[in-house]
């Protein structure tokens, strides 16, 4: 089962004989250890022309595709929302009836998911992926799960004869649009090289982590240290308004001082400080506070599995747990702001 969150899309064309010429090294090299020989990759590292297939199309995949096509791949597409896949295929992207009519002609597959549960079905289920994608494909996981999952799927993949990297992304739906994302990678360096091309059409810093797992391991720490800062950007600067300061005072200066984070800077949480951001729009699109929940409580079952304790952390999985049981698990992570608010009362 996919959720609607869910989407795909998928790249298709064959390179010219000058384009061939000046591939990379890396490229050629995977060619040879893979037997696969139709992906190709000019001397600027942008991939070109690959047959790709990309499964899950959210706030987040739905852009990464497009950038996909923008690239200059074809895409074709899958999802359980009609809109979703619309917005990709009126850029230019076919469309898949499954999942696995995406993987089952792919040079590489991407697949951006909701959970844990939706990456174990979409690669190990009915179906699936691994049993579906080419031999020597190239797979990409480019959704959060927890580090156990990631090398699992890594595991049956490369049993299966196919290349796996996991590859998390941070820089949020804004990085996604513009094609900023940065790409925290698990796998061979082998597997690293062959992917990085394709990243680089979604993305501005990618980066190689480590073996299988280790692209899902920074993309939990960078989110435990995200989900504290919001709740105590969003504390500060409530107490801060309720004591009398003007709320665009009070985050310039902690914008020039040692509070500086991107939750104050870049992501403010308090409406009228900044344009563009959820705060903005009553805390519509962005990174849901249900996904931020989610994204802690992989990172407090991580650490509890190596003995590290949270105590931070916890608190912030308890602030988000009582956002998403108010009704606000579709709003914005940013709106911890508006729940430490309305949860403040009057004192004489």
């Amino acid at each position: 089962h996919i959720t609607p969150a869910v989407h795909v899309g998928f790249l298709v064309s064959v390179v010219p004989a000058t384009m061939m010429r000046i591939a990379t090294r890396s490229a050629a090299a995977a060619a040879r250890r893979t037997g696969v020989s139709s992906v190709r990759f000019v001397s600027t590292t942008r991939a070109v022309d690959a047959k790709v297939g990309f499964i899950g199309l959210g706030n987040m995949g739905a852009h990464m595709a497009r950038n996909l096509v923008a690239a200059g791949h074809q895409v074709t597409v899958f999802d359980l929302v009609p809109e979703a896949v619309a917005s990709v295929t009126e850029k230019g992207a076919a469309a898949s009836d499954t999942a696995a009519g995406v993987a089952e002609d792919a040079e590489v597959v991407i697949t951006m998911l909701p959970s844990s549960p939706h990456v174990q079905n979409v690669y190990m289920g009915e179906g699936n992926v691994i049993a579906t994608a080419p031999k020597g494909a190239l797979v990409i996981d480019c959704s959060t799960i927890d580090p156990g999952t990631a090398r699992t799927v890594a595991t049956s993949a490369t049993e299966a004869g196919l290349r796996m990297v996991d590859a998390p992304v941070s820089g949020g739906v804004g990085g996604a649009e513009a094609g900023t994302l940065t790409f925290m990678v698990g796998g061979s360096s082998e597997n690293f090289e062959a992917a990085r091309p394709l990243l680089e059409n979604m993305g501005a810093n990618i980066v190689h982590c480590g073996d299988s797992g280790t692209g899902q391991v920074a993309k939990l720490c960078n989110n435990l240290i995200l989900g504290i800062s919001m709740a105590a950007v969003s504390e500060a600067m409530n107490v801060g308004v309720r004591l009398g300061i003007d709320p665009k005072t009070l985050a310039g200066i902690v914008n020039t001082s040692s509070g500086r984070c991107w939750s104050s800077d870049t992501y403010n949480p308090v409406p009228g400080v900044m344009e563009g951001v959820p705060s903005s729009r009553d805390y519509a699109g962005g990174f849901g506070s249900a996904l931020m929940l989610k994204d802690l409580g992989l990172a407090a079952d991580a650490a509890a599995s190596v003995g590290a304790p949270l105590h931070t952390g916890k608190a912030a999985v308890d602030l988000f747990t009582a956002m998403v049981d108010s009704g606000l698990g579709g709003k914005d992570f940013s709106s911890a702001y508006k729940f430490v608010k309305d949860a403040s009362t009057d004192k004489n």
